[in-house]
């Protein structure tokens, strides 16, 4: 079901929660008296209120009698907050349409229940198509315990990611850099290789509009098995302190200079002769992290791809050409030894960023084959 004219106000107030609210799902919720909206919410930072309860104050008195649309089943169980249902009933909300069932165990149903109970009208399914893209990070982590994975990256019509050199500024153009720093405060990490480090010395950090300043800033983890970058790499300074996912391969001097620059040193695990990624996801969920970004480059993204562990690709596609065999691709790796192996996206956008065409789907795994 399309979302209806109400609901889409209650999706763009989730929008402006995606990475603030983790690992609290982003919904948004909006009130409606007499075809008005009189009031409307999102959910606010770990430990503060839900979006029910922004919307219940926004409206204040004008809330009884209202109808709420909410993007997600209001929840009916003591958190760190009072349940959601118990506030819409009290403030005299007398309907709820909801777009889709809440799958963590404390919720699921049960909020629907308790709406019913009290007596209030109830819908769901009100833009459930939109409000699933929008939570697929929650809505992942919450049935695994694993975040939601998305590959991305920037590519030439050749599929190359950088020259023969390695010299990779720009493959892409200015409208992708800004729609990259557009999404990164949605966003509850960033992970890159120790190569995209090396050669590129990004930041990581969202600068959605030119600077960090009241944007929220998404964990920088770099994947470096064996002690490659410097402590004096860009990621390693900034508005908050980067994560480094190595092994026992590094040297322990080489972990304890980047600890003692700020930065979280962790010793994984290894898998294929490089960091566990499965291991690094892992860690990730267990703090809260609800959809994290691998942006590269191609040796990261090629494990990640060969442990099956991607579950959206975004590829920015360049119009050029780049050639040579020595260039490196966009993704390494053992990858499929045949076509039927290779996974294919579902659910594909396309749209234009300038020049460049920005390609999304969702990752449809073959199944595997034994023997």
């Amino acid at each position: 079901m399309a979302a209806s004219e109400f609901m889409r106000e209650a999706l763009a107030e989730a929008e402006q929660a995606l990475g603030w609210s983790s690992p609290n799902p982003a919904v948004g919720a909006i009130l409606v008296r007499d075809d008005e909206i009189v009031g409307r919410g999102h959910t606010q930072p770990p430990g503060e209120a839900h979006a029910e309860v922004m919307a219940l104050r926004d409206a204040g008195e004008r809330a009884r009698g209202a109808t709420a649309y909410v993007t997600l089943e209001p929840c009916g169980h003591f958190g760190r907050t009072p349940p959601c249902t118990r506030a819409l009933v009290d403030a005299g909300v007398t309907a709820v349409h909801y777009a889709i069932e809440d799958p963590d165990p404390q919720v699921s149903g049960d909020g629907h229940r308790q709406l019913l109970e009290a007596g209030l009208a109830v819908t769901v399914g009100d833009g459930a198509e939109e409000a699933t893209r929008l939570l697929e990070g929650y809505l992942k982590h919450r049935r695994t315990g694993l975040p939601f994975v998305i590959a991305k990256y920037a590519a030439s019509l050749d599929g190359r990611i950088a020259a023969a050199s390695g010299d990779s500024r720009w493959v892409s153009g200015p409208e992708t850099l800004l729609w990259a720093h557009h999404i990164r405060p949605t966003l509850d990490a960033i992970v890159v290789g120790s190569g995209t480090v090396l050669i590129d010395n990004p930041q990581l950090t969202a600068r959605p509009g030119g600077t960090i300043e009241g944007a929220h800033q998404p964990l920088r983890v770099v994947v470096d098995s064996t002690g490659r970058i410097s402590e004096q790499a860009a990621v390693m300074h900034g508005p908050s302190p980067a994560l480094v996912a190595t092994t026992t391969r590094s040297a322990p001097e080489w972990r304890e200079r980047l600890r003692a620059v700020g930065a979280e040193v962790l010793e994984l695990p290894e898998r294929h002769g490089h960091v566990d990624l499965e291991a690094l996801l892992g860690i990730l969920g267990g703090r809260g992290a609800l959809t994290v970004l691998v942006e590269g480059g191609g040796v990261l993204l090629g494990s990640l791809f060969d442990d099956r562990l991607v579950d959206r690709v975004q590829v920015v596609i360049a119009p050029m050409i780049i050639g040579a065999a020595e260039a490196p691709s966009a993704v390494a790796g053992s990858g499929a030894y045949r076509m039927v192996d290779a996974p294919r996206l579902r659910e594909v956008t396309v749209e234009r960023l300038g020049a460049d065409i920005l390609v999304s789907g969702l990752v449809d795994w073959p199944p595997t084959t034994v023997g």
